[in-house]
């Protein structure tokens, strides 16, 4: 999908980094059913493109994403969201993307907008940033994983005691209980999780796919079956050049030259 076909969206790239921002100012980027199509197009082509070794996740202007938007979803019934498959017919491709993708959360991820975040392999966050699932005050729950990703990524009571009263936290927090990897001034968040996910992309695409893959199978199954997952998916990796190419750069002191085979 060429980049001039977005509508709430700017995709643009740097250097090995896709990066998308989600844009619908007047909405305080609400997530529409346009707007989640449309990241799911946007993934899908950086997820096909070689040049692209890792992806950026963030909004425009005072808010990552306020949620879903609830003017679209006020008039549905149970059977509309039923037979539509609502939230699971284009919200999913980040919990399908084998690239990493940063969410790096500027302001605020709320509701929708916080279990977006969550979906993405690790966030960085403003000091401006605000986290919350506030949907409890809607009549409903988190429906796109907040109970079951918030709950895993920092224990039950945190999770409780935000889904439950609907409270926000802001990115001091948000660190201290292991929501997000790390907090920047809101000047430097984007140069920095640019330089991450640089870092990041110019790696072995293998091993990076391997570790992401990994690093989730770890909320799937049991430490054993985990580790032994683990333990062939690095026994794998020594069947690929990036492999040779790194360990022998080690041992002659230079910079592994990686080409992803």
């Amino acid at each position: 999908q060429p980049m001039s076909e977005y509508q709430c969206l700017k995709v643009e790239t740097r250097g090995r980094v896709g990066i998308i921002t989600m844009y619908r100012p007047e909405a305080l980027n609400a997530l529409n059913n346009q707007l989640t199509s449309e990241i799911t197009a946007a993934l899908r082509a950086f997820e096909a493109d070689p040049d692209i070794g890792a992806m950026i996740l963030t909004g425009d202007g005072k808010a990552f994403a306020a949620g879903a938007d609830i003017k679209e979803m006020q008039p549905k019934t149970f059977s509309v969201v039923y037979s539509e498959e609502f939230i699971t017919a284009t919200w999913e491709e980040l919990t399908r993307t084998r690239k990493p993708v940063i969410a790096a959360v500027n302001g605020f991820a709320l509701g929708g907008g916080c279990e977006f975040a969550m979906m993405c392999d690790t966030i960085f966050a403003s000091e401006k940033a605000k986290f919350g699932q506030p949907e409890i005050k809607l009549g409903v729950i988190p429906g796109s994983g907040g109970t079951q990703r918030l709950t895993r990524f920092v224990g039950k009571a945190v999770a409780m005691d935000m889904i439950l009263t609907g409270r926000m936290i802001d990115a001091e927090e948000a660190l201290r209980i292991g929501l997000v990897a790390r907090v920047y001034p809101p000047e430097q968040l984007m140069e920095e999780t640019i330089k991450a996910a640089e870092q990041i992309a110019n790696y072995g695409a293998l091993a990076v796919m391997a570790a992401k893959e990994t690093v989730n199978r770890a909320y799937e199954t049991t430490m054993s079956e985990g580790v032994r997952f683990e333990r062939r998916l690095f026994h794998g990796l020594f069947g690929t050049a990036d492999q040779q190419e790194g360990m022998a750069a080690f041992l002659e002191k230079r910079e592994a030259k990686f080409t992803g085979r």
